[in-house]
């Protein structure tokens, strides 16, 4: 086991990779921005570096400044969370290279599914079917070639930016008139964002689901899916609930169960073709009807992880850790069995009837429902934080869990209920989505399993 490990991020993961490492006995170090020199997951660690200013490019995403102090401590593992450098396969490589070992997936494997377009030919090659869309990347400046693809795939289509995530470089195109206008928006976000312009067309779903699978594999050839995960609950293509299992109609009886066990079996394919190493997400979409094809993998731990480890009774923190120290997948984790259910509820500081708008501020009051058995929160903030416009306004996450999907709902609407949380931006008091997570729960569409990715912005426009 490796006798120091440095987390590379910050906020509610930062605190929740250090206390995995802590209850496993291994000594943590943090690094930090300004912005972040008295944040609990600072306070946490063992030691703690500052890697910078506020700015992400200058500090967290600085693959120099962090593996310099990992170099300076001394630690000889690097966990990066999600987001940030976590799927980037130049710092992993980078942190190899000094000598030190990274708690994730090889570069090869980051390199496969870094890039859409190359994650859409990995799935191919071992017979998992993505949605009809382009080969390969096209020119935005190529209107003339990309609406002869657009009218092969079949409207609408997405624009997406190959480099993407989270969202980002994404738009809806169900008027050719308006395909070069989300050609060039995609190109320049992706360029922006992931420094990569090249942008593909995907044949867009209506009224989606967004489905996902968890799995985990070792140096030593053994890969395990654990359970599916339904994300459906977004605005603007990124997450604010999500659950295990799913309950999609689809996967209900003995047909639904079948159709489960093959969309483990795709996962397993997947990453089995590329050497993955570690904790990992295989994400499909879904129509009501269960039809589901392969989307992306994100290669790292996701922001959903702890609904999987209620129902899982599995640490997956400490499985990344135990497989990059060469051991294997021990043999209650291979044979793991789901039990109950489980729903996470992210808690921003937004405003829904603003679409969803960040409001930076300081939270001048926090008391949370007491925690503990069917209850977890993951936060990374405290009465007297700042949230910032440098970085995700994500408060935290609360996680409840029951031995039926009715017992969850209720457990998770009585801990937001019990939850007390007061932002004051420079204007005066901000808006948080506490409300409106409770509206989502009570939805007809929420409670009888039949929503879509479009349901929480059309809800958000119903409550305004």
């Amino acid at each position: 086991m490796f006798e120091k490990i440095l987390i590379a991020n910050r906020g509610e993961i930062a605190c929740r990779v250090a206390r995995t490492c802590k209850r496993l006995g291994i000594p943590v170090v943090a690094v930090y921005s300004d912005a972040d020199a008295n944040a609990p997951h600072v306070r946490m660690a063992d030691e703690a570096v500052r890697i910078g200013p506020p700015p992400v490019k200058d500090s967290y995403l600085s693959i120099e400044a962090v593996i310099a102090a990992a170099k300076q401590t001394g630690a000889r593992a690097i966990h990066p969370g999600y987001g940030l450098l976590s799927e980037k396969e130049a710092f992993c490589r980078a942190v190899n290279e000094a000598g030190i070992v990274f708690i994730g997936p090889r570069p090869e494997a980051l390199d496969a599914f870094g890039d859409k377009i190359k994650a859409r030919e990995v799935a191919k090659r071992v017979s998992v079917s993505p949605p009809p869309g382009t080969d390969g990347p096209i020119s935005a400046n190529d209107v003339e070639f990309a609406t002869r693809e657009a009218e092969r795939i079949g409207l609408p289509i997405l624009v997406k930016a190959a480099g993407g995530g989270g969202g980002i470089g994404m738009q809806i195109v169900e008027d050719l008139g308006k395909l070069p206008r989300a050609l060039t928006a995609c190109s320049d976000r992706g360029k922006s964002a992931f420094g990569d312009a090249r942008v593909y067309l995907e044949r867009y779903m209506r009224a989606p689901k967004h489905i996902e699978v968890q799995i985990l594999a070792d140096t030593h050839g053994s890969v395990v899916a654990l359970g599916e995960r339904e994300c459906s609950v977004q605005r603007r293509h990124q997450k604010i609930v999500e659950e295990t299992p799913s309950p999609a109609p689809f996967f209900q009886g003995e047909a639904g169960e079948a159709k489960r066990k093959d969309l483990f079996e795709q996962a397993k394919r997947i990453v089995r073709s590329v050497g993955y190493v570690g904790a990992g997400t295989v994400e499909f979409v879904a129509s009501g009807e269960g039809e589901i094809f392969f989307l992306e993998v994100n290669a790292r731990l996701q922001v959903e992880h702890c609904v999987t480890e209620m129902v899982w009774g599995i640490d997956l923190v400490e499985q990344q850790i135990r497989v990059a120290a060469g051991e294997r997948l021990a043999p209650e984790v291979l044979a793991a069995e789901g039990r109950g259910h489980s729903i996470e509820a992210r808690v921003y500081a937004e405003d829904p009837a603003k679409k969803f708008a960040p409001q930076p501020g300081r939270i001048e009051k926090l008391v949370w429902a007491p925690a503990g058995g069917d209850l977890r929160i993951e936060t990374g903030v405290e009465e007297g934080s700042e949230v910032t416009p440098f970085y995700d306004p994500m408060i935290a996450k609360i996680v409840a869990s029951g031995r039926s999907r009715a017992e969850a709902i209720a457990r998770l609407d009585e801990a937001l209920a019990q939850t007390t949380l007061e932002l004051v931006g420079p204007a005066g008091p901000a808006a948080t989505n506490l409300p409106f997570l409770r509206q989502v729960l009570a939805s007809e569409a929420f409670v009888g399993g039949r929503y879509d990715t479009l349901f929480a912005e059309a809800l958000a426009k119903e409550k305004r």
